[in-house]
């Protein structure tokens, strides 16, 4: 019997069998300009001549799944003959969802799940609970920690004590990639270019030179000084798609600071955009949105628990989803945890190797659980009780 682990991701799927690596690929699907009638599905990106004006058809809108019809070709391109041949009858699915997801939803997924794919049993869980899960198989003496998952549509703070999630403590951010990309594609078209369309090319500038701040005055003010002085300006070549196929960041020695490059290429030249678009995951009142910043809402999560717990949480942080990979960003909330959390209490917070896949890993471990088979429902039990058994039996 063969285990297939899903991270169902807004922006991305990580899909792998339990006894192999993990693929991390687009979920959705992507229309392009040039070839108008002809819709792409997620890792046929790569088949794309001409990525520039790229259109996202998303099947999630606001971190929940929406778009039934387009989740549908993405899995069936998944689980298909070209990605990997999924045997439904004879294989176990584990899948996450968002934390207090919509009852329609969950019934909608356990409807495809096991009567249009008909797999042999299901397992729908939490990305959290999948992280707590590696977390707590990498360091067993630990009882309690708490996933910071910070991914395309909102931001999640989750403690787990035991494996099991203490929903009372669970806070939602509602900033997550998607926000931050839109955010950049704003400034940069209303500083220089007419950038709208362009959210695959500016996605990639944000990977490639965002980072989080440490001192947000203090770069504020090198970002504002002329020439050579200024260590935060950055030149980025945008590409054309014939020649460049992908945008780079210019080496410092190659920057001409005053005039114009001769090379003709495209260049998007930013400053404070570098930081002040994560700046928005710590403050994201910055750009109107009335909510706590990570580190706020972590004191105030942690604070809702029992006292006698708050001190291992507080040791146990661990980070995960993509905005993690933000340089800066691991050094920046452990400096403002330090600084709410009360003296005596130490603030511990990790960054995995591989923070995306890290809950993806989490299922691969579950998957190899001796008690992974008292976990999932099975067809049986579904056909014979319906959508409650997997109310009864999903810790969700």
């Amino acid at each position: 019997m063969a285990t297939l682990v899903l991270d169902n991701g807004a922006y991305t799927a990580k899909i792998g069998y339990s006894q192999e690596k993990v693929s991390v690929i687009p979920n959705c699907q992507f229309r392009s300009k040039t070839s108008r009638l002809k819709t792409f599905t997620a890792n046929q990106l790569d088949e794309i001549k001409d990525p520039s004006g790229l259109f996202y058809i998303l099947p999630f809108q606001k971190g929940y799944l929406v778009n039934w019809d387009v989740q549908r070709k993405v899995w069936d391109h998944l689980f298909g003959k070209e990605m990997f041949k999924v045997e439904f009858a004879d294989t176990s699915i584990i899948i996450t969802e968002p934390y207090f997801n919509f009852t329609s939803i969950q019934e909608s997924m356990n409807e495809i799940l096991f009567e249009e794919y008909q797999f042999q049993s299901a397992l729908r869980t939490n990305t959290g609970s999948l992280s707590a899960h590696h977390y707590f198989h990498t360091k067993p003496s630990e009882l309690c920690c708490l996933v910071v998952d910070s991914g395309f549509s909102f931001t999640h703070i989750s403690p787990y004590c035991r494996s099991k999630k203490m929903k009372e403590g669970v806070r939602r951010i509602n900033v997550g990639g998607k926000l931050l990309t839109n955010h950049l594609k704003e400034i940069i078209s209303y500083r220089q270019l007419h950038v709208m369309d362009e959210t695959h090319v500016i996605n990639q500038v944000k990977e490639d030179v965002c980072y989080v701040s440490q001192q947000f005055y203090k770069d504020m003010e090198i970002a504002q000084m002329k020439g050579e002085e200024n260590t935060v300006m950055r030149d980025y070549v945008l590409p054309d798609f014939s020649s460049i196929k992908k945008g780079f960041c210019k080496p410092r020695e190659e920057m001409v600071f005053n005039g114009k490059y001769k090379t003709g290429e495209q260049i998007l030249r930013l400053a404070n955009e570098r930081f002040a678009v994560p700046e928005m995951l710590f403050h994201p009142s910055d750009i109107g949105i009335q909510e706590m910043g990570i580190s706020e809402a972590i004191v105030h999560s942690i604070e809702s628990l029992p006292e006698e717990m708050q001190p291992h949480f507080y040791q146990n942080i661990v980070l995960t989803g993509g905005n993690t990979l933000f340089p800066g960003f691991r050094e920046r909330l452990e400096a403002e945890l330090r600084s709410l959390v009360p003296a005596h209490l130490p603030v511990s917070v990790l960054l995995p190797a591989n923070p995306i896949s890290y809950s993806w890993e989490g299922g691969k471990l579950l998957a190899h659980n001796p008690d992974y088979d008292e976990m999932v429902v099975t067809r049986e039990d579904y056909e014979e009780n319906g959508h409650c058994i997997c109310e009864e039996k999903f810790d969700l």
